[in-house]
């Protein structure tokens, strides 16, 4: 791509999505957990090497490196805002993915995410270099690297250039051949909870999956990871012998946990903040500044209890539209739809005493393209069955939802995409033709049959859905519940401009 007359933002973006990798290539990379050929992590270091940097120079970072399944965004965000409020002077870089609504929220400072013009002024710095030192060690390594390649030395150049005093880093896909994987030697390694939902998604049993996330521990590095199915934590524990762990470490339970306010909703939280307590003060006592009580000292107690992660288990109230409540879950796997709906059809949120018969539930809902939709909505369906009847309510599960949405993730109503959220991931027929979301609405009226044909919206953008939420009259208060994706998530805080509370 040609140099751009003006260097801002929105530029930065536009280059950065001359990098996306098309869907059969997505398909591909996550099939493989990640490992996309056998030089995935010797081209990574090519790039590190044109853009000025040595692997021991990522070291300076110190390091808490996080993987698993399901949970590692939850984990990072608990152990960041820990160590923002155990140490309040120390700068805090924290590296997640993906993004909601703008790509800079990937890469964080003390939470916040990196400014516009700091992120544009990084990110030419790295994209020049890569354009002007050419020389490869690998003839088959492309010029430019892919998408998120990129945007993992654009994080490692600017936790550097800022001087971090600790950065968590959030693994992608996988983990042994991840691009964050080149860090030598991290702080403290942890893997969270091992997904039973991947091994049929992916296609690999469970000690495959162990074995790839098992990949982030370093010799002489602590390794910890949360209680395990037996077969994945013997895994683990091979890989932490392999690779000559300094130690290996299931983390026990934290009681204080059971009865503190979280900052993010769900009981499966709790032993994502177990987990970050232990990383954190693992790390800690790494910077002879131990926390040696059995008990959570305060600073502790409200680093978790402030602790912020958009789009998961969010509850939002509608600024333009008061009677209006958004609850964004980007849950992308049959378990984390569980928890989802758990959370959801609870009397903090779907079943509160709010809640009337002048009140309208509407679900949008859209997923990958490939994945099993029918067998997502019949576990939500089984949840909702369940929850209804743990908490002793006299609603028909098959009229919990007065309409349901189906929607694909582009933003707007003409057909574009917001910059940060463009995707050239979804495949032209699919979205031409509304497959995916035709084919939810089909499993949708086969599992309630007597759900009316004009409740049930198959829609191209979610401008188109946003725009059908705001429309209803009838009801005095509405509650909507977003999950399926990640990306339809962003897609709502955007067109619906959600931006200043749900992302603060």
């Amino acid at each position: 791509m040609s140099n751009m007359s003006t260097r801002s933002y929105k530029d930065a973006v536009q280059h950065l999505n001359s990098l996306q990798s098309n869907a059969a290539t997505l398909d591909a990379v996550r099939a493989s957990g990640g490992k996309s050929s056998n030089l995935a992590i010797p081209e990574m270091l090519e790039y590190l090497g044109r853009i000025g940097y040595c692997p021991e120079d990522l070291n300076a970072l110190n390091v808490i490196h996080i993987t698993g399944t399901k949970g590692k965004g939850s984990t990072s965000a608990f152990t960041s805002s820990i160590l923002q409020n155990v140490k309040p002077d120390w700068k805090i870089g924290l590296y997640t993915s993906p993004h909601l609504v703008a790509v800079r929220e990937r890469i964080r400072i003390n939470g916040r995410s990196l400014p516009e013009e700091d992120f544009a002024r990084f990110f030419f710095e790295v994209w020049d270099r890569l354009q002007t030192n050419t020389q490869r060690q690998h003839e088959k390594t492309s010029l430019m690297p892919g998408y998120f390649r990129f945007i993992t030395l654009l994080a490692f150049h600017t936790f550097l250039t800022l001087k971090v005093d600790a950065t968590v880093l959030e693994v992608g896909v996988g983990g042994t051949y991840d691009s964050t994987n080149i860090v030598p030697k991290p702080v403290v390694t942890g893997v969270t909870a091992l997904g039973i939902d991947h091994v049929s998604v992916l296609g690999k049993t469970l000690k495959e999956i162990a074995w790839q996330k098992g990949g982030i521990y370093k010799e002489g590095v602590p390794a910890l990871t949360v209680n395990q199915p037996e077969e994945g934590l013997n895994v683990l524990e091979q890989r932490a012998k392999e690779l000559k762990a300094s130690e290996f470490v299931v983390v026990a339970p934290v009681g204080e946990l059971e009865t503190l306010r979280l900052g993010l909703a769900g009981e499966h939280q709790v032993q994502n903040a177990t987990l970050a307590v232990h990383l954190a003060k693992s790390f800690l006592h790494s910077q002879e500044t131990p926390d040696e009580s059995a008990h959570l000292s305060e600073k502790f107690r409200t680093g978790l209890e402030v602790a912020n992660w958009p789009g998961r288990c969010q509850t939002v109230v509608d600024p333009s539209h008061p009677k209006i409540t958004w609850y964004l879950d980007g849950a992308h796997t049959t378990e984390s739809l569980e928890c989802c709906m758990r959370w959801f059809i609870s009397p903090n949120a779907a079943l509160s005493p709010r809640h009337n018969a002048n009140s309208c539930r509407v679900l949008v809902f859209n997923c990958t393209s490939g994945r099993s939709g029918s067998s997502f909505l019949s576990t939500m369906h089984d949840v909702v069955c369940t929850q209804l009847k743990h908490h002793k309510t006299h609603i028909n599960a098959r009229d919990f939802f007065d309409r349901v949405i189906f929607c694909t993730n582009v933003t707007y109503a003409n057909g574009k995409f917001k910059g940060d959220l463009a995707a050239v991931a979804i495949p032209d027929d699919d979205l031409k033709h509304l497959q995916t979301q035709n084919q939810l609405a089909e499993a949708w009226q086969s599992i309630h049959p007597q759900f009316r044909g004009d409740q049930i919206h198959v829609l191209p953008s979610v401008e188109h859905a946003i725009d059908v939420i705001t429309s209803l009259e009838d009801p005095e208060r509405v509650d909507v519940l977003v999950t399926g994706s990640l990306h339809l998530v962003g897609g709502v805080i955007e067109v619906a401009g959600l931006s200043e509370v749900a992302l603060k």
